[in-house]
């Protein structure tokens, strides 16, 4: 376990244009969660995560606005069914907090906990999150697999687990040994990738089957 904290607090103050873009959804939207999106854990906690999934950051009207990673959007949508289909979760997911979603020895988190304007984070943003992301990694004591859904995701998990970007670059369908985890890249799954054809439903699904074999082999 981490000596460090893995969530940021409610009104975490270390990226001030974060902070402001946070107020001005509070103050437009007050029903929103409108805070640092924390990890989606299995029922059972953090003790048996063999595989972290790591997403971007909270979408303005997705996990920004329900408080759940990867909740309200379309990138939840194809993100719930692929790891229902290969037994990570039940095939409960309706797009809200009380649907009655439950994960199987699998984690869900993001590189940047707030929402950022655009759902573009700087680098300073990244930067200053990454601690969580460390901490995070390091709660789970049974962790095997990461899967980072999008360039950024993939780079500061490298980060995090202390490798070279030089020694493990982006790519779709990617996979090395990280940390002692094995890590394995995805497109991210944004409407605007499925809907570029950037990343098709089969492209992704693949990906997860890769996960599902390592973990079983």
């Amino acid at each position: 376990m981490s000596t460090l904290p893995s969530e940021p607090a409610r009104d975490c103050p270390l990226c001030p244009r974060l902070v402001a873009f946070r107020h001005e959804l509070r103050a437009s939207e007050p029903s929103w969660h409108n805070a640092p999106v924390k990890t989606l854990l299995p029922a059972s906690g953090a003790k048996p995560v063999r595989l972290l999934v790591v997403g971007l950051a909270p979408g303005v009207r997705g996990a920004n606005r329900t408080g759940r990673p990867f909740t309200g959007d379309y990138a939840g949508d194809l993100l719930y069914a692929t790891l229902s289909r290969f037994g990570f979760a039940n095939d409960q997911f309706a797009a809200r907090t009380d649907d009655g979603l439950e994960l199987f020895g699998t984690a869900i988190t993001n590189a940047v906990r707030c929402v950022p304007p655009q759902n573009k984070p700087v680098g300073a943003e990244i930067n200053h999150c990454r601690p969580f992301l460390t901490a995070t990694i390091a709660d789970f004591p049974e962790l095997r697999a990461i899967v980072t859904l999008g360039k950024i995701a993939h780079e500061s998990t490298v980060r995090a687990l202390g490798g070279r970007l030089a020694s493990a670059p982006f790519s779709h369908g990617g996979e090395r040994q990280l940390g002692g985890s094995q890590l394995f890249s995805s497109y991210h799954c944004s409407r605007y990738n499925t809907n570029t054809r950037r990343l098709t439903e089969d492209m992704f699904v693949a990906v997860f089957q890769r996960v599902r074999d390592y973990l079983d082999g």
